[in-house]
């Protein structure tokens, strides 16, 4: 079962590769601060999930100027997902779910992608400052991307 509009946001924190080292990114961390976009991927290095963050990256000035943080996650190890974000020019945060639990814990994640369990689904959830969701979206297909101009609007209907 996942969290849907209205629901509290499960609290979580990831490691992110940086160049000192691994870093603790808790969603905790911009409560009261800042509205968070997260954006649940399923894997790095493939050609969907390259566009997304990609595009993301290259609109980041948008969701700052809507006071917006926006945050990726997968699955992947968050030493992959530097090189991968290195190597695209990929510039949002990127957080290692390695344990799978926060995707599982959101609603977002397939029991078998490609014969892989627990990939995360493409997914975006807008919480707010407070901690609420505000918008929430999971696909089952992972070649379908959000729907970027519903969550601008969103982050605009709480400024």
């Amino acid at each position: 079962m996942g969290l849907n509009v209205g629901d509290q946001a499960s609290d979580f924190t990831l490691k992110q590769k940086v160049d000192e080292g691994l870093e603790d990114v808790s969603l905790s961390g911009y409560r009261g601060k800042k509205n968070v976009v997260l954006l649940f991927f399923p894997l790095a290095y493939t050609s969907v999930c390259t566009d997304e963050m990609c595009s993301v990256s290259g609109g980041l000035a948008e969701y700052e100027s809507l006071d917006a943080q926006v945050l990726g996650i997968s699955v992947d190890s968050p030493f992959s997902q530097e090189a991968w974000a290195k190597e695209n020019g990929i510039t949002i945060p990127l957080l290692s779910d390695f344990n799978k639990e926060v995707s599982a814990s959101y609603g977002a994640q397939y029991e078998d992608l490609l014969g892989f369990r627990g990939v995360a689904k493409r997914s975006a959830f807008v919480v707010d400052r407070e901690g609420i969701i505000r918008y929430a979206s999971v696909s089952d297909d992972p070649t379908a991307l959000p729907d970027f101009e519903a969550i601008k609007a969103c982050l605009r209907s709480l400024n």
